[in-house]
């Protein structure tokens, strides 16, 4: 990026994405993050599986610092947690240490696998998240697209969770990013991951909410043709008529990339994403929320 002044950047960016070149938007995407002073460890094992890999990001003196995992989005079919270093480099440089995993795909997966490696990965991370400087204590679960999907489950649905002995109560809050959480089949390959003997009471994670699911943070752009934004409203007023702490951002002239876009260097001003996530991790990680979390728990456990 040397010599490639910001708006010329911008410039290049919008012109690979007319074109459609994927690869490239990342790579202009992350050669900043590449730059960042973080702590980055790569290619780290959750499970035996060759796509149960993860990445983390943290801050070089991160010590008890709240964890946000973070999974991309690809239609359950594609996608590479390298592809979003700027992802995790902007939650480390944010204070918080990131942890990206990459998690198995159609054909050689269909749902609900996807959601269990999920599930790994957060075992994982309570039982790793202090070695990395974080607290095992303080996670948030975010997702965008199919990855905003998953960590809905994870977060609505904590019979994931229990499966594989992570504990729901160290979920302190979700962020969904343009999610499909409405989700109704609609083409071969969806009909092929979503299928018999699952039903859309099982993958829908709208059907999930309840008064105890953990405060939420949803963002959505309102010109996304590709998962409207409907959905993200749906899945709004399902937590809040279950009493539900929830928190929703429509961004005018933005489509389905553009809210995890938001978190590149580029994109940052146009997009107030990452300022959004920010500000929702440090309120949910704080300990009065922690206390409130507990105590509503309570009232509804004990």
């Amino acid at each position: 990026m040397s010599g490639l002044c910001p708006r010329a950047a911008v410039l290049v960016v919008i012109c690979l994405l007319l074109t459609g070149c994927d690869t490239a938007v990342f790579a202009i995407a992350n050669a900043p993050a590449r730059l960042a002073t973080v702590r980055y460890r790569a290619d780290l094992a959750y499970g035996e599986d060759p796509r149960q890999h993860l990445d983390v990001y943290a801050p070089p003196d991160a010590k008890g610092l709240p964890v946000v995992i973070f999974w991309y989005g690809g239609a359950w079919t594609h996608g590479d947690k390298s592809n979003y270093r700027f992802v995790g480099s902007a939650l480390a440089e944010s204070g918080f240490v990131a942890v990206l995993p990459d998690y198995r795909l159609y054909p050689a997966a269909t749902f609900p696998r996807f959601i269990e490696d999920g599930a790994r990965a957060v075992e994982w991370v309570e039982r790793h998240a202090e070695e990395l400087g974080g607290d095992h204590t303080r996670i948030v679960l975010m997702g965008h697209s199919a990855g905003a999907h998953l960590a809905a489950l994870l977060a609505l649905a904590p019979t994931y969770l229990t499966a594989v002995q992570a504990t729901e109560e160290d979920i302190v809050g979700f962020i969904g990013l343009s999610g499909p959480y409405v989700l109704d089949p609609d083409t071969e390959v969806l009909r092929k991951i979503f299928s018999s003997p699952y039903q859309p009471s099982d993958w829908q994670p709208v059907r999930y909410a309840t008064a105890r699911a953990p405060p939420a943070l949803l963002l959505h752009g309102l010109e996304d043709r590709r998962v409207l934004a409907i959905q993200t409203r749906q899945l709004r007023d399902a937590l809040a008529s279950k009493g539900a702490s929830v928190e929703m951002e429509l961004y005018e002239g933005a489509d389905h990339a553009d809210t995890v876009a938001g978190f590149s260097v580029f994109e940052r001003k146009r997009i107030p994403a990452l300022d959004r996530v920010v500000l929702f991790v440090r309120r949910v990680a704080s300990a009065d929320m922690r206390t409130a979390a507990a105590e509503r728990s309570c009232a509804i456990h004990c």
